[in-house]
């Protein structure tokens, strides 16, 4: 038997879904890239200000907050009047939000910015899985969340050492100011080039299929489901663990091993390169496979088990580099199968208030993840960091074994 020869259909379609994910990817760069973008500069701003890891901490929890209070209403307003102007407006509101943060200067100051940044983070979920639902084809829908969650990452990834060297270079604030800038610029991009961005009250490709619509107008009941409310838990419990990776690891290392700052730095650079990279794997799995709760599950386990050693044993930094690599891959693996299975308990017409719901688990976590990470290193305890995201690793166990296959109805 031969291979069939690709249509020039097929070929138009994989054209449009690249289009697609390459300017929604845009977005998502910058609203990764925004979150992590002050954590690296903690130790800097921690004598710059002479505050403590809870007042910066503070900071994180704030904008966390704002996104969880957003989010939701993101989501019915993306159901109900279309994705495309919701995120162009979030990620120009994202940007200017460190623009201001870099040109004042002051503690108080910045965490006010961070309101007004975490309210713009908001848009990201449900107008990204909106458009990508609706518009992507369902052959290539894993692949499409999988390069959506690699171009999140890889902002995650630039990070590290670009705002360290911005910093080195030009001081933090010019460093900030410079990267609030870049994302209205995006924010441009994607008015100039974003005519694909299509989707539209009901465009789910699902139920142009004919597919199950049931509880598409549901409102809030929808959010009640077991399936939905174990989601929900999944993203804290994801976020509980990332928050201490993403924020606190190079001061957990500093404190505990005696890491040298810019070492531990090119250790997380390694975790979020790897994550990136096991993100496109993980989207071939998800492709491949209906068994994401497997997946999910045996990643979360060896994920655990790295971030264990990595808090007990003073490694050599090209062993730590290679162990954060590892266990960034690992960790991105679960994030394509994670999407894949809101969508499997997701009625069609619902992908941007069920996303926006989910995703405030991101924000709950958010919210207490850097108070107590930044309790713990206040109270000489750096250790435990390692040892409570580990922890939370091995609880989400239970949650993707408890969610997987268990359809949504209104």
């Amino acid at each position: 038997m031969t291979a069939a020869t690709p249509t020039a259909e097929d070929a138009g379609s994989f054209r449009d879904d690249m289009k697609v994910i390459s300017l929604i990817g845009t977005a998502h760069f910058f609203s990764h890239f925004y979150i992590l973008l002050l954590a690296p500069l903690f130790p800097i701003l921690k004598d710059a200000f002479g505050v403590s890891y809870v007042q910066l901490g503070l900071i994180l929890t704030v904008a966390n907050a704002a996104t969880g209070v957003s989010q939701i209403p993101f989501g019915y307003l993306v159901d109900r009047v279309g994705a495309k102007w919701i995120l162009i407006g979030g990620l120009a509101a994202h940007g200017l939000a460190f623009v201001l943060i870099g040109l004042t200067g002051n503690y108080w100051a910045m965490l006010a910015c961070m309101v007004l940044a975490g309210a713009a983070n908001g848009v990201y979920h449900p107008a990204d899985y909106a458009i990508l639902s609706a518009s992507v084809s369902e052959k290539r829908m894993g692949r499409g969340f999988s390069l959506h969650t690699f171009t999140g990452f890889a902002g995650f990834a630039a990070v590290p050492m670009t705002i360290v060297w911005l910093a080195q270079e030009f001081g933090w604030q010019a460093g900030v100011t410079a990267c609030g800038a870049a994302g209205m610029v995006a924010a441009l991009a994607l008015v100039v080039f974003g005519r694909s961005l299509k989707h539209a009250p009901g465009s789910d490709k699902r139920k142009k299929k004919g597919g199950d619509d049931k509880g598409a107008g549901a409102g809030g009941s929808i959010m009640l489901n077991p399936a939905i409310l174990m989601c929900l838990m999944f993203f804290l419990l994801l976020a509980l663990s990332s928050g201490g990776i993403n924020n606190f690891l190079v001061s957990a290392l500093n404190r505990v091993h005696g890491t040298p700052v810019d070492s531990a730095n090119l250790g997380l650079t390694f975790y979020l390169v790897g994550s990136s990279l096991g993100i496109l794997l993980g989207g071939v799995i998800a492709d491949r496979t209906t068994n994401h709760n497997r997946v999910a599950a045996c990643c979360f386990l060896a994920t655990a088990v790295a971030v264990m050693i990595v808090g007990t044993v003073a490694l050599p930094i090209w062993a730590l580099v290679t162990l954060m690599a590892l266990q960034g891959l690992t960790h991105g693996i679960i994030m394509p199968s994670r999407d894949m299975i809101v969508r499997s308990v997701t009625p069609a017409g619902s992908m941007g208030k069920v996303f926006g719901f989910v995703s405030t688990g991101f924000s709950l976590g958010g919210i207490v993840a850097p108070l107590m990470f930044g309790f713990l290193l206040d109270r000489g305890e750096p250790a435990l960091v390692f040892y409570v995201i580990a922890g939370f690793m091995v609880v989400s166990l239970l949650t993707v074994f408890t969610v997987g296959g268990k359809k949504a109805t209104a």
